[in-house]
């Protein structure tokens, strides 16, 4: 078992990850990464930004973020589906609190726990995962 202060000092590390990864979205308005964590191993990572194929451009001309855009964690869980991985058990590091919709896929997926960086005006996504018996951390600066 991992000490109280190593797993926060592990927390940190991943996070900051997540806040670097963060920095390939295309996205003008917010810049969201994630990292899913499974056994001390990195095993998916995403980003906010449009499905491939798409033009990597995030924002109409009025600057509203089109509605086909994924947000960093339905990245991550989504590319873990292609691959051979799975999520039971796994952590997610989130620059941002997630949204209800991603808050779904994370409970679906096994995620047991999820690390977030910043706090969104919305609680209703964090609200589901608690629901759910997520563990919740928040890390903010």
């Amino acid at each position: 078992m991992v000490s109280n202060t190593k797993q926060n000092k592990l927390d940190q590390r991943y996070l900051r990850m997540a806040r670097i990864w963060a920095e390939n979205s295309y996205c003008s308005r917010r810049q969201v990464g994630a990292l899913v964590v499974k056994d001390s191993m990195i095993i998916s990572d995403g980003y906010n930004g449009t499905p491939s194929g798409f033009e990597n451009v995030c924002e109409d001309d009025n600057n509203v973020t089109k509605p086909y855009v994924l947000h960093a964690e339905a990245n991550a869980i989504t590319k873990l589906a292609r691959s051979n991985n799975n999520s039971d058990g796994a952590t997610i590091y989130i620059t941002a609190s997630p949204c209800i919709e991603c808050a779904k896929l994370i409970i679906q997926s096994g995620i047991r726990r999820v690390v977030y960086g910043e706090q969104y005006r919305l609680t209703d996504g964090i609200d589901l995962l608690e629901r759910a018996g997520i563990e919740v951390v928040y890390l903010g600066e």
